[in-house]
């Protein structure tokens, strides 16, 4: 069975309340049992981690280095912007990474369209709200489909 990580970085905790003009009514909770749901459906093994603490998101990718994971699919919000810490992290996994946002980063603020995760991640994802967690899981079973 394929594991999937799916990381969300800080605030997303509010998601459904905060912005929802930006990120939408959807709450976290309604994005990862989509993605529990299609991740069953094709055989797959979704664990969904939420944390407001760098330091918690690296323990998590630095714990799918050994635990199986195949893929980790990481929404690290602000932190896309700034942590150093976490690109150093990811380089640390060597399963596929995917990087999603909910809004379109690049018709935001100008601070928004730098990405250190970018510089790690096998494919971005943005401006699809919570369809782009589902667009990011399909394409890893489609991808292990072809390999």
């Amino acid at each position: 069975m394929n594991k999937v990580l799916v990381l969300h970085g800080p605030n997303l905790n509010l998601l459904g309340t905060r912005q929802p003009e930006i990120y939408g009514r959807e709450t976290l909770n309604d994005i990862n049992n989509a993605l529990y749901e299609k991740a069953a459906v094709n055989g797959w093994d979704i664990k969904a981690l939420q944390s407001n603490h760098e330091g918690g998101l690296i323990d998590a990718i630095h714990a799918a280095r050994d635990d199986g994971t195949a893929a980790i699919i990481i929404n690290p919000a602000a932190y896309t912007h700034t942590s150093v810490a976490i690109l150093d992290a990811l380089n640390a996994f060597e399963g596929k990474v995917i990087e999603v946002h909910l809004s379109n980063v690049h018709k935001r603020e100008s601070f928004r369209h730098h990405s250190y995760v970018s510089l790690r991640a096998d494919g971005v994802i943005a401006g699809l709200g919570s369809q782009g967690y589902l667009a990011a899981l399909d394409a890893l079973i489609r991808g292990a489909e072809r390999a």
